[in-house]
């Protein structure tokens, strides 16, 4: 069966999304602990926001690894409105999206990444669908933003890997 895969880039106090400058710079060890995400994932979930922000964005990057696999990949995206997808690799979301990923997880290939996407990974976790959490913890408090954490009651994870980057950033493996 096939594995759904969070990852995420947060702060130390579990905010996720912020305007700002605090993720530390940990840059070549952040972009291989990226790479080893992404190697074993042939398919993404996006929510119609981080979609439409991306599909502005990667198709004219050269950030790499993630520009060229962003693109290629097949994006799933789940949202209440139906406007056409444009950005290559792109299929909409018709069916609720538990059944969507229940139904996806069942299928041959590799992971099944959620990147960025809040609401669509509390949903996903929430109902017990994530299997694995791929998370990058800045050593900065934000303070206020949006969390990824938030409602879903008490979960138990098992942690399976982990790495200290140069500038006191956390990659954190866990899994059910």
């Amino acid at each position: 069966m096939r594995k759904i895969v969070l990852y995420h880039l947060m702060s130390l106090d579990g905010i996720a999304f912020e305007d700002g400058d605090w993720l530390a710079d940990d840059g070549p060890q952040l972009v291989a602990y990226l790479g080893r995400v992404i190697a074993t994932q042939d398919d993404v979930l996006l929510g119609r926001g981080t979609y439409d922000y991306w599909a502005g964005h990667w198709p004219r990057s050269d950030f790499q690894p993630f520009a060229d696999f962003i693109n290629g990949t097949r994006k799933h995206v789940v949202t209440s409105s139906a406007p056409a997808l444009e950005w290559a690799n792109s299929t909409l979301v018709t069916t609720s999206v538990h059944d969507h990923v229940t139904a996806m997880k069942r299928e041959p290939g590799g992971d099944i990444g959620i990147h960025g996407s809040i609401e669509l990974a509390r949903s996903l976790l929430q109902a017990g669908l994530v299997d694995e959490l791929r998370l990058v913890v800045a050593p900065a408090v934000v303070g206020r933003g949006r969390r990824v954490f938030e409602g879903e009651g008490v979960q138990s994870w098992t942690l399976a890997g982990l790495e200290r980057g140069r500038n006191g950033t956390l990659f954190l493996d866990y899994s059910r």
